[in-house]
């Protein structure tokens, strides 16, 4: 790498902290990386926690040069045991900045801890075919250093505090990024379509009323670890309040979708929280691909209200709704209740 000419180093910061955008902030520190060394691949792991054990989601950002959107390359479903992982393992123990593996023939992946108030949330993977000079490592140490020091600014105004899953104030730009990308009104719903999803738990009142706010809230951090667990890495998981979450779901067939989300809800009926017992949710979702945003948000709560008034602990379809007759197109001065 030349080191002579600090103006390209200085520009990718000023590129980096630029962004408002959690993956427009990554795929510039990858750019960032991929243009001032010679890397092969940055892999992007995201931690996910389930009955104590700890998995790793691997995010592909780049691969052979190119620079890939998230989405593109989204990680396994459910993840790998960070137990696959003993350097990283061994880093994250000792609190150390960075760990790498040299392999026989002389690649090397290099692994950089992300670190949220002294909690690691993700981890940048770089891997190359040859090892890193000491210098190179440092400079890629700083890269990292004001990638994490960014977005820990972003993450306190982009994240629920209780969870670390996304805020409202974060939809309103993810959705319509969703919603663009949905196939066109009329257009067949296919392997591509876009599924919003209202989360409630039921009977959360009751909840807080006899076991206290503090078992509350462990149960709202439970149940956004379920989350995190129950979708993939490119989905995308939001806690509006109180006991109601939404999730952004990407890039699948209509049966597909109705089968992830009852997934979540049979994980979160089998169980077992602590102290409380066992809890349930319900669930109502709608396709993005028509109407504003506003609509599509109403249509999968219309859903919800429906889950909740028969039965409740059950995932219900909008459009199935509608088609059957069980839901009618709501009148235009009437009052619209959301959960």
């Amino acid at each position: 790498m030349n080191t002579k000419n600090q103006t390209p180093i200085l520009q990718h910061l000023v590129d980096i902290t630029g962004h408002r955008d959690q993956s427009r902030l990554e795929l510039s520190v990858v750019s960032a990386l991929r243009q001032l060394m010679d890397i092969r691949r940055i892999r992007k792991l995201e931690f996910s926690t389930h009955q104590g054990e700890t998995s790793v989601r691997p995010v592909l950002l780049l691969d052979g040069g190119l620079v890939l959107a998230e989405s593109e390359h989204p990680g396994p479903e459910h993840g790998e045991p960070l137990s696959g992982y003993p350097e990283l393992l061994e880093c994250i123990e000792q609190e150390t900045k960075s760990t790498q593996r040299i392999a026989a023939d002389g690649g090397v992946t290099l692994w950089l801890p992300v670190r949220l108030d002294k909690k690691v949330v993700s981890c940048i993977e770089i891997t190359n075919d040859k090892a890193y000079s000491a210098q190179t490592v440092e400079v890629i140490h700083g890269i990292i250093e004001v990638y994490r020091n960014y977005q820990s600014l972003l993450d306190y105004s982009e994240r629920d505090a209780l969870t670390g899953l996304f805020n409202r104030k974060t939809f309103d730009e993810q959705f319509s990024r969703a919603a663009r990308s949905s196939a066109p009104p009329g257009e067949r719903r296919g392997v591509d379509t876009q599924w919003l999803a209202v989360v409630d738990i039921d009977h959360f009142k009751l909840v807080n009323d006899r076991f206290g706010h503090v078992y509350g809230d462990e149960v709202l951090i439970l149940v956004a670890n379920l989350l995190r667990s129950s979708f993939r890495a490119n989905d995308r998981i939001f806690r509006f309040g109180g006991e109601e979450f939404v999730v952004l779901l990407r890039s699948a067939e209509l049966e597909r979708a109705r089968s992830i989300f009852s997934r979540f809800r049979k994980n979160i009926e089998a169980y077992e929280f602590p102290q409380v017992g066992r809890v349930t949710v319900s669930v109502g979702f709608t396709g993005t691909s028509q109407g504003a945003p506003v609509e599509i948000l109403g249509h999968a709560d219309q859903a919800l209200y429906y889950a909740k008034e028969h039965g409740r602990n059950q995932v219900c379809f909008y459009e199935e709704l509608m088609s059957s007759g069980a839901l009618q197109v709501a009148d235009a001065h009437m009052d619209v209740e959301l959960f």
